[in-house]
């Protein structure tokens, strides 16, 4: 490999990241380890984590502080595709890494940088949305991957570790690997790796257990505009604080856990838990409020984009060609959807009670309606089956001849 002299290293802080910085300075022989640390809203102190990393053996260690346009250009985005991974898991962790690979791929040319680097290992999803983005917005980059490479247990990486000062975050009363942002929170590894393990109630933290949820339902109001959620009840919201404050609605009644099997990318299944209250609830009225807007054929055609979008998001083509063709019909159908959806939050539920468009609703009461209000012409529905199934009568006719 040729020998390079600085590189610019996405870093969380947890085990593999960390190992990362004395990893790349005493096996790769690099002089410059570079940090980037991204604040998605994860609520930690990113000051601790920066310290840390120049601790390791950092020579630089930056802040980005993405949450407006990680909610802004990824998550909402998400919303109005309904997208959801084997149609439960709402991407709320693979809607990140694009992100920060981008950042990542500009940091490296600000720094004249030889090559970025991540702390993926070679099992899981990340690694493989890190490297697609990367080649796709910096095809000349060398992406190094040394967790990839070092063939250490998880065990033998935090000993490496302690050679050079850096002391494990996770101790055996607590043994697993945590993601978290302002969408969510991924759990897994410890007993969580057996599938018929109940979650313990001590991992989550942003939903509420059924038991403790409140015994009365609550109910809201979302509103939408061209497909983007736009306030909740009668209060206008910036994105972000959309997405916090439908976190703790929905997370104080106890809605938005998800414990799934999961195929990953590279084959393998594996046992995941997921907390994502607001981005849940949020595609939930979302949907509701389509079904009152647009067509039926829109409606089951955007269902075929929407699995295909959630997909490709999941494995790592946010920058391909495909994505982007389907974002542009994706955006066309959102003109017309606009409205507010009702919803009863409780006991782990999130009921839709209502749905109101004003403008665009193509639901008419006068057409629906068994009143005497009723326009319906009953008459001509006779014609309409018998042309309707006029194919499967002719077939129907021509088998009871033959039999």
């Amino acid at each position: 490999m040729q020998q390079l002299k600085k590189v610019v290293l996405a870093y969380s802080g947890g085990v593999d990241t960390s190992v990362c910085i004395p990893y790349l300075k005493n096996e790769y022989g690099i002089a410059e380890v570079v940090t980037f640390v991204a604040d998605l809203g994860q609520g930690e102190d990113l000051e601790v984590i920066k310290q840390k990393a120049l601790k390791s053996g950092a020579s630089e260690s930056i802040i980005g502080n993405l949450v407006d346009t990680f909610i802004e250009s990824y998550a909402f985005p998400a919303i109005r595709a309904n997208a959801l991974y084997s149609e439960k898991y709402p991407l709320s962790t693979a809607l990140a890494r694009p992100l920060i690979a981008e950042k990542l791929v500009n940091i490296a040319r600000e720094l004249n940088a030889d090559a970025v680097a991540h702390g993926c290992t070679g099992k899981g999803n990340d690694q493989v949305r890190f490297d697609l983005a990367i080649n796709a917005l910096a095809p000349d980059l060398k992406i190094v991957t040394p967790a990839r490479e070092w063939n250490m247990s998880r065990e033998e990486a935090i000993l490496y570790g302690e050679q050079f000062g850096i002391p494990a975050p996770v101790s055996k009363k607590s043994p697993y690997s945590i993601d978290v942002n302002l969408l969510g929170r991924s759990i897994e590894a410890g007993l969580l790796e057996d599938p018929m393990e109940e979650p313990p109630e001590d991992i989550f933290a942003m939903t509420s257990s059924i038991d403790d949820a409140p015994n009365s339902p609550q109910d809201i109001e979302i509103v939408f505009k061209n497909g983007f959620p736009i306030g909740i009840g009668n209060e206008l919201l910036n994105p972000v604080e959309i997405i916090s404050k439908a976190n703790d609605l929905a997370g104080s009644h106890g809605f938005g856990r998800i414990d799934m099997i999961e195929d990953r990318v590279v084959g393998i299944k594996s046992r995941e838990i997921y907390e994502s209250p607001g981005l849940l609830l949020l595609i939930k009225a979302h949907q509701e409020l389509e079904t009152i807007t647009l067509n039926s054929d829109v409606i089951d055609f955007k269902g075929i984009v929407e699995k295909k979008w959630a997909q490709l998001v999941y494995q790592g083509f946010w920058f391909g060609p495909l994505k982007q063709a389907l974002d542009a019909f994706i955006s066309f159908t959102q003109r017309s959807v606009n409205g507010r959806v009702k919803i009863r939050l409780h006991k782990g539920n999130a009921i839709v009670i209502g749905r109101l468009s004003e403008n665009n609703s193509l639901y008419r009461e006068d057409l629906a309606t068994y009143s005497q209000d009723d326009i319906f012409n009953h008459k001509q529905a006779e014609g309409f089956i018998y042309m309707w199934g006029m194919s499967n009568k002719i077939w129907a006719e021509l088998n009871s001849k033959n039999k």
